[in-house]
């Protein structure tokens, strides 16, 4: 389908522990400070890593533009936030979304049904996949660091 808009800006990275989020679970080994890189992947956004996502998403996205125009005046494409894994070797993300309860608190005058809500949310989701699979593609070019421990069984 595609759409004719213009990418929003790229959200700024802070640091939240992601294994806060409903969504995302990061395997901590030894309860050190973990480095989430988020400084470099937000560098890689600026760069042209969420544009050249975004361009490719909204060619293929199923939203229509009063679904994207809601997504755009909640500034859900600010809230998105990436990090590095480096247990599971890959960008990790917590995409953003209408909350449950949109109906009671009046969260958008536009919003009118579960299916615009959903369309919006799936989207977003499949928009952060896009992003993370850029970012790990084209843009990183660090290695985990993450060594498993030595005693784990042989499964060959």
């Amino acid at each position: 389908m595609g759409l004719k808009v213009e990418p929003p800006e790229p959200p700024e990275l802070e640091f939240v522990d992601p294994n806060e989020y409903e969504d995302a679970t990061i395997a901590v080994d030894d309860g050190t400070d973990v480095d989430y890189r988020r400084e470099e992947l937000q560098a890689f956004l600026e760069e042209g890593a969420w544009e050249e996502a975004f361009t490719d998403w909204i060619d293929d996205t199923d939203l229509e533009e009063r679904e994207f125009e809601i997504a755009r005046d909640l500034e859900l494409f600010g809230d998105f936030d990436f990090f590095w894994d480096d247990f599971a070797d890959r960008v990790g993300y917590h995409a953003p979304g209408i909350p449950e309860d949109w109906q009671e608190r009046s969260y958008h005058p536009d919003l009118d049904t579960w299916g615009t809500v959903s369309a919006i949310n799936a989207e977003l989701t499949e928009f952060g996949q896009l992003v993370c699979v850029l970012l790990k593609e084209e843009y990183i070019d660090w290695e985990a660091q993450y060594e498993p421990p030595e005693d784990l069984p042989d499964f060959d």
